[in-house]
């Protein structure tokens, strides 16, 4: 059963208005990186309860990285998410590093969005894991426009608690580095989630209107697939 973007404002691990950030932008097909350390702070989990919000025809692509794929998608024009599992080096099916990922990134130009993963320990260091580390071009990396940063806390999976602690939105990328505006951060102290910025380009109202769906059904406990997919379609009815 894949976790909710409502479970994972009920658990603690996002605010109702960071994930009304991250629906508005799914909704607008808005790329994304999701960054974690260490090893299972929820970066896949995070990601496709994202993805889940997103409209009907906007198709998903997951993505192997072998050149005959990536040139069929080419060709096809088809839109929507390329998906890469991770920007890694480890022998893992669907992670990637170097030509494959400058490959994934020139695919974008064919009307794709992008939606990947990385392990690293903060927004920066991820950016300039793309740039430097793979050789990706300031001008191709600036295709993402979030950084989601999780963090992971627990001793095993029995304790393991994740928050959401960075969302950061990006406006271009220069010498491999991030410009942009941190959104909404984590704060240890009272484990709480401050706002920092509004978003450029969402309706304030419609952000709103999100926040106030997803709150509603991580306080009343609906939070299964159904659930959401319910709330989500009913808000877009009456938008």
């Amino acid at each position: 059963m894949q976790i909710t973007i409502a479970e994972l404002v009920r658990n603690g691990t996002m605010s109702a208005e960071m994930a009304a950030t991250l629906w508005a932008a799914v909704d607008e097909r808005r790329s994304f990186l999701t960054v974690a350390i260490p090893r299972f702070a929820g970066k896949s989990t995070t990601s496709e309860a994202i993805l889940a919000l997103r409209p009907a025809d906007i198709a998903l692509h997951r993505l192997d990285g072998s050149v005959e794929q990536l040139e069929r998608l080419k060709r096809e024009r088809l839109g929507g998410y390329l998906v890469v599992g991770e920007f890694s080096q480890a022998p893992v099916p669907g992670y990637i590093w170097g030509e494959p990922v400058q490959r994934v990134f020139e695919t974008l130009a064919a009307g794709y969005s992008l939606q990947a993963a990385l392990h690293a320990a903060g927004v920066e260091e991820a950016i300039h894991a793309v740039t430097e580390g793979n050789g990706v071009s300031d001008e191709l990396a600036s295709a993402f426009d979030l950084v989601l940063y999780i963090e992971r806390f627990g001793e095993d999976d029995a304790s393991y608690w994740r928050r959401l602690a960075h969302l950061y939105e990006v406006d271009r990328v220069e010498n491999g580095a991030p410009q942009g505006r941190t959104l909404f951060r984590w704060l240890e102290d009272g484990d709480r989630f401050e706002a920092i910025e509004s978003p450029r380009g969402f309706s304030s109202e419609r952000l709103a209107e999100r926040t106030t769906v997803i709150a509603e059904l991580a306080t009343s406990g609906r939070t299964s697939e159904a659930d959401v997919a319910e709330a989500v379609a009913a808000c877009r009815t009456t938008s």
